[in-house]
């Protein structure tokens, strides 16, 4: 991970430990290591968790992947099985994987994200076209990561990409979450809620899952190309009625969802539907894996830590100015852990855009804590999206203390206005605390760093 140069972060010298403890969270949740360390090969016999699987019995050997560590994860997959592996189809974000070293049988195609465009529809056509020809002899091992619901999209019969693109703005913008967005992404695609395990079918499947969502459920992960669905034309129904969306989201995507929950169309996959016959479903990577990884380093650096939680949710604002209260808490009584302290939390907040300025989760969940952290002493508030992209900006977060608030009237810099703009990304750009790793290849939610020195 190259971590630019951050103004604030070397508050009593802490730039390097807090570096190390940073970086251990992010090589935890390695795409090559993490699909490597779950697959073991011995004498022709493939290991996969509890299920062992006989190669000698597949014709092929077939690897398909999408998300943000799709090239990662096929990597590490390569590690074990080589040349054992026919060939593969991989979708991913960035144009620089095509310098990843893939065999010749292995193709790489770019999505879009967060918002899906053409490249995703493409990209999703040509995954489509890969497994036309499955046969029961064949083994599929599919790799899912972050980025995948946006990265490849195949409409519905009756919607159009246009209406999925206005869809996906108006509840990104909504402060729904992710689940809330993905119950109508299943409900509007054909290779999400399952969608893609009907491709696959005959083959048998194995998917190995780098999870971005809190708890890691199996059919919100991509939304859960390979995996029973739970969500219902109902659920889907209901966010837009949550959110207000039922006269602004496109007219046909309305009707199409209230004649399936009026039961005129046939649901996403469900449990026991044979395409899911002998699945295979492993999670390689997640929040809390990397959580932990950074407790495990912060107490090597010397520090008092504790895992306050990985279910980290809520309005981006709102979670900073409470997570805010825990280092308050340190300053004054030691809890829940005396200095010096690393508490670490993990989740995905949400913003409601009301501006229309540049920022994501992690910068807009910093500037909420400006205020409350102000003239609290030898304290500092850090936030990572592990993917190392934050929103519409290019930081992956940014550093709040107790002496940033000062530093912004020094500069003329009003929280408030930039908060209520939605502009985070200028407002630590121009105090130079912005946390810019550039994308690390991996995806397991956001973390949150309190430390108390």
């Amino acid at each position: 991970m190259q971590l630019r140069p951050v103004r604030s972060l070397d508050t009593h010298g802490s730039a390097e430990k807090i570096h190390r403890i940073l970086e251990a969270a992010i090589e935890s949740a390695d795409p090559v290591r993490a699909a490597a360390r779950n697959l073991t090969l011995d004498r022709g016999q493939l290991a996969v968790e509890g299920t062992v699987l006989d190669l000698e019995k597949f014709n092929r050997i077939r690897l398909i992947g999408l998300g943000k560590a799709s090239v990662g994860m096929a990597q590490g997959a390569l590690k074990v099985l080589g040349s054992r592996i026919r060939d593969g189809y991989l979708i991913s974000k960035h144009p620089q994987d095509e310098a990843s070293g893939l065999p010749d049988g292995i193709q790489l195609v770019q999505g879009n994200h967060p918002v899906p465009g053409a490249g995703s529809l493409s990209a999703a056509q040509g995954l489509e076209a890969f497994l036309a020809d499955t046969k029961p002899d064949d083994l599929v091992i599919c790799l899912i990561s972050g980025g995948g619901s946006s990265l490849a999209l195949l409409p519905a019969a009756g919607v159009s990409l246009e209406q999925l693109q206005e869809l996906t703005r108006l509840l990104l913008a909504s402060g729904a979450s992710i689940n809330e967005i993905n119950a109508l992404r299943k409900h509007l695609d054909r290779i999400k809620g399952g969608g893609l395990a009907r491709m696959a079918a005959p083959a048998r499947l194995v998917t190995l899952i780098l999870s971005d969502v809190i708890g890691s459920p199996l059919d919100v992960i991509a939304s859960g190309p390979t995996a029973a669905d739970e969500s219902t034309y109902a659920d889907a129904l209901g966010v837009l009625e949550k959110y207000g969306l039922l006269q602004e989201a496109p007219e046909q995507i309305v009707d199409m969802i209230r004649k399936g929950a009026a039961g005129e169309l046939p649901e996403t996959v469900k449990a026991g539907d044979t395409c899911l016959a002998d699945g295979v479903h492993v999670v390689v990577g997640s929040n809390q894996v990397s959580a932990e990884a950074a407790v495990s380093q912060a107490e090597k650096e010397g520090y008092n830590t504790v895992l306050l939680t990985t279910s980290l949710q809520g309005e981006a604002s709102d979670a900073g100015r409470m997570i805010a209260g825990v280092l308050h808490e340190i300053s004054r009584g030691g809890r829940p852990v005396p200095r010096p302290a690393c508490v670490v939390a993990g989740g995905e907040t949400t913003v409601t855009l009301q501006g229309n300025g540049v920022g994501g989760r992690n910068t807009e969940l910093a500037l909420g804590a400006v205020e409350a952290l102000a003239g609290l002493p030898d304290v500092m508030l850090v936030t990572l999206a592990t993917d190392g992209e934050d929103g519409t900006g290019d930081a992956a977060g940014a550093v709040v203390t107790g002496e940033t608030l000062a530093a912004a009237q020094a500069a003329g810099l009003d929280p408030a206005a930039y908060l209520h703009n939605n502009d985070s990304f200028h407002f630590f750009q121009d105090l130079g605390d912005l946390l810019i790793t550039g994308p690390t290849g991996t995806n397991v939610n956001d973390l949150v760093f309190l430390f108390a020195f």
